[in-house]
């Protein structure tokens, strides 16, 4: 078979790929036997964006001679090439900048040397087209519709994500899936959401992420090497993952993990975490990879929306100087616990700076502004930082659902006691319980009229503190 001659019948950029075919029904090397002027012009004379490792081309060389190896392009090329299987994938790796619309085409084979071949098309484009990415099987566009549904529904955006995790783990028929995400400006990796199956024995992500996970998930794009994701179907693949990422792959192995499929989640050149199953079934790996492409275009661009909004509330609902939440945030919570109807009780302590305006006047607003800072500081040793409102000038107040007298008499003498740990700091405290939340504002009054009382007592006794 003249295989240059079918090439230069393509007028796009084509090639012809030979697989090396191994008794045990695995491949060996991987080769570019030959290519048109189109497909050798992008080894030889290839854009600014497309690096290639070397620009001479050899005819019949191994394809790592160009490209760092892609484990995906390999197994593309096995299945049509030994397989005899057409496939298509649209796709964007991560070591260009450009989306590749490739074809593989089996061809027939003369001989009995072991090689097998096909033909590799490919088109190159510096922007996605919709068209192409909407070019899918009918099974997949099921799977990335629901997906879409889902992501309308009215459930908060962290159920709806669980759901959707749990989709991904059962049409991947996997033990595992997980949506991670990556904090890169306090290099903090946290789970959005995890689906186990019933039999396994994988346990949650929470259990393995700590101070130092950021630095192994940061290394996580050495092992994808360039592609657009990492699929590890068997123990030829993972011997791939042991060369690029020794440590990555001694947790994987010592957590039982056989077979991974890992997708960057990218949006605006921004890297927002990481979706993998483990242990999935690989005789749906062609569909696996096939909707996970879409599906994590989709659910990245969801993702950067919602954390884009959720850094929007954060600026819009906490005090700047002490991080806690701010008025605005109060008097909504407040709105919410008079229309309450659940029958839970509520209390509140209020607790306001003895001697703020003494340090302003002695030492300047700067220690003013450490000493808010510190009574913020011993505030959250006590309470959690969603109950905690900065009022206005030196006065904190805290609203809890739920509590008794008893439990909040506690709270206020921890809190007494925090405060002995910063120079200067005392509160003035008070604090009411009423039984039904939707009377929070009564329990606002008393603890406030309780607050001053303290206050009251405290500048009796220490009148030097109480300022100009």
């Amino acid at each position: 078979m003249d295989y240059q001659e079918i090439v230069d019948g393509i007028g796009a950029a084509a090639c012809v790929v030979s697989v090396e075919k191994l008794e045990d029904g695995e491949y060996g090397k991987v080769r570019i036997v030959t290519g048109n002027r189109v497909y050798l012009d992008t080894i030889e004379k290839p854009a600014d964006d497309l690096q290639m490792l070397t620009r001479t081309f050899v005819p019949d060389s191994e394809y790592t001679n160009y490209l760092t190896r892609d484990l995906n392009f390999e197994s593309f090329c096995y299945r049509a090439a030994v397989l005899k299987k057409c496939l298509h994938s649209y796709a964007h790796p991560a070591r260009f900048d450009a989306w590749f619309n490739m074809s593989f085409i089996p061809l027939e084979d003369d001989n009995d040397d072991g090689l097998c071949h096909c033909l590799y098309i490919m088109e190159v484009n510096s922007k996605p087209d919709a068209k192409r990415l909407s070019s899918i099987s009918d099974d997949v566009a099921a799977s990335v519709l629901e997906t879409c549904i889902k992501l309308r529904s009215p459930e908060d955006f962290r159920t709806t994500m669980a759901s959707i995790c749990g989709d991904i783990r059962r049409m991947c028929k996997s033990e595992f899936c997980c949506i991670l995400l990556m904090d890169n400006v306090r290099r903090k990796c946290s789970v959005l959401c995890e689906s186990l199956a019933d039999d396994t024995d994988l346990v949650s992500m929470e259990n393995y992420i700590d101070d130092s996970f950021y630095d192994m998930a940061e290394t996580w794009k050495d092992a994808i090497a360039g592609s657009n994701c990492l699929i590890v179907r068997n123990s030829r693949d993972m011997e791939v993952v042991r060369e690029r990422d020794p440590v990555w792959y001694k947790s994987m192995k010592d957590a039982g993990i056989e077979r991974i499929i890992l997708f960057p989640l990218e949006f605006k050149n921004e890297l927002l975490g990481y979706i993998w199953t483990l242990n999935f079934n690989t005789d749906a790996s062609e569909m696996i990879k096939e909707t996970l492409e879409l599906t994590t275009f989709i659910l990245a661009s969801e993702i950067y929306s919602y954390q884009l909004v959720d850094r929007l509330h954060v600026l819009s609902s906490r005090d700047m100087l002490t991080g806690v939440m701010n008025r605005n945030e109060m008097n909504n919570f407040v709105d919410a616990l008079v229309r309450d109807t659940s029958g839970k009780s509520a209390g509140v302590l209020f607790a306001d700076l003895n001697g703020l305006k003494a340090v302003n006047d002695s030492q300047g607003h700067n220690a003013g502004d450490t000493l808010l800072k510190n009574a913020a500081s011993a505030l959250k040793e006590v309470f959690t930082l969603r109950d905690i409102f900065r009022a206005g000038g030196d006065e904190f107040v805290v609203i809890l659902k739920g509590v008794t007298e008893e439990e909040l008499t506690e709270k206020e003498k921890q809190l007494r006691e925090a405060a002995l740990k910063y120079n200067g700091l005392v509160f003035a405290v008070g604090h009411a319980c009423v039984e039904k939340a939707s009377d929070v504002r009564t329990a606002l009054r008393l603890a406030d009229e309780r607050m001053y009382e303290d206050k009251k007592k405290y500048y009796g006794s220490h009148p030097e503190k109480k300022g100009r």
